[in-house]
């Protein structure tokens, strides 16, 4: 079940060059804990995002530009991770789904944003905060760094490498602070590592399917199975109480 995960965690990444981790995340916190599902993520989650983040042109102005978010990521993934690894496995839950059906909800219904320029050195910093709080009680971090990156104007290629560059500082932030938390064991990373196997092959798949889907349908479908997933650990975890 894991290995099939990733490969349609995979696969997904590779029709809309994102959702690894959503995807993951979503289907592994319905077999374990999210502090699990949110260990077996790291590896390739680290390696996909890198590889994203290395195929672009210019790295150097794009850390220039969304250096402090970034910072911001990473302290409020130090900030919130005792929340995931609490031992309960009830409130991440909760806190998980909520943020997937969020996620979905918004990506269904909401208009694509716009951030002037001006607005952006003072809400850089705390949408990185932010997205670092939920990377750090979830393990999903997406939001809000998605719908910020795709309002602040960058090109096609631009918003490609920083949704790598995102998701790389959020993997090592997240992984760094289950390290320091103590649930981030060898035998996690050792299972880690061999699902990036699965997770590469989806890509593939993804890849080669790109060009021969209708993306609105793919879309539309992607946000409502999220949105399901998230409503239903939700309401297994609200049941559990």
């Amino acid at each position: 079940m894991v290995a099939l995960t990733f490969v349609l965690a995979g696969w997904v990444k590779g029709v809309v060059g994102m959702g690894l981790p959503t995807v993951a995340m979503g289907a592994l916190g319905l077999l374990m804990p999210p502090v699990q599902a949110a260990a077996l993520l790291v590896v390739p989650s680290l390696l996909t995002n890198l590889w994203q983040l290395l195929d672009g042109r210019d790295l150097l102005a794009l850390l220039r530009r969304l250096g402090v978010m970034m910072l911001g990521v990473s302290v409020g993934t130090a900030l919130a991770i005792g929340f995931l690894t609490s031992g309960s496995a009830r409130w991440p839950a909760i806190a998980l789904g909520s943020v997937l059906a969020l996620y979905a909800l918004a990506g269904l219904f909401l208009p694509r944003l716009s951030v002037p320029l001006r607005l952006q050195p003072m809400l850089s910093p705390l949408v990185g905060l932010l997205t670092g709080l939920l990377t750090g009680a979830t393990g999903v971090f997406v939001v809000p760094a998605v719908p910020y990156l795709t309002a602040i104007g960058l090109s096609k290629d631009e918003l490609i490498q920083a949704l790598g560059l995102s998701f790389t500082v959020s993997t090592v932030a997240l992984a760094a602070s289950l390290v320091a938390a103590g649930s981030y064991s060898s035998a996690i990373a050792t299972q880690s590592a061999l699902a990036v196997l699965p997770a590469l092959a989806g890509m593939l798949l993804g890849q080669s399917v790109r060009h021969r889907l209708n993306a609105d349908i793919f879309r539309k479908c992607f946000f409502s199975a999220m949105a399901m997933v998230g409503l239903f650990m939700v309401a297994r975890a609200a049941s559990q109480g």
